[in-house]
């Protein structure tokens, strides 16, 4: 009877043992799984940012390069206008010339 104790008792510390290794398998494997859905979902809002941020950038250079034809526009009209303005005062000058030279009538 002694015997039969003792290969009970050692029965039931190797199901424990076996038992406990399968569990401990187990529930690295479920915390593995749930790990890589973490990690899924964490990388789908990182690239979802990541996507906002670049159509962000995207608009951006759109309109930087509206702004800069709309300087360049604005220098070519100043060019014109400096022009038109110089034209003007040197037809100014003519008229004050013959002013001075007939006098006012």
């Amino acid at each position: 009877m002694n015997v039969d104790i003792t290969v009970l008792v050692t029965l039931v510390g190797v199901v424990g043992t076996i038992s406990g290794i399968y569990f401990g398998f187990w529930k690295a494997k479920k915390d593995e799984q749930k790990t890589l859905k973490e990690d899924t979902v964490q990388n789908t809002v990182v690239a979802t940012k990541l996507d906002t941020i670049s159509k962000g950038v995207d608009d951006i250079r759109i309109d930087f390069k509206t702004q800069a034809r709309e300087i360049q526009r604005m220098q070519l009209d100043q060019a014109r206008l400096d022009e038109s303005v110089k034209s003007a005062h040197h037809r100014i000058d003519e008229l004050q010339e013959i002013i001075k030279k007939e006098g006012v009538r």
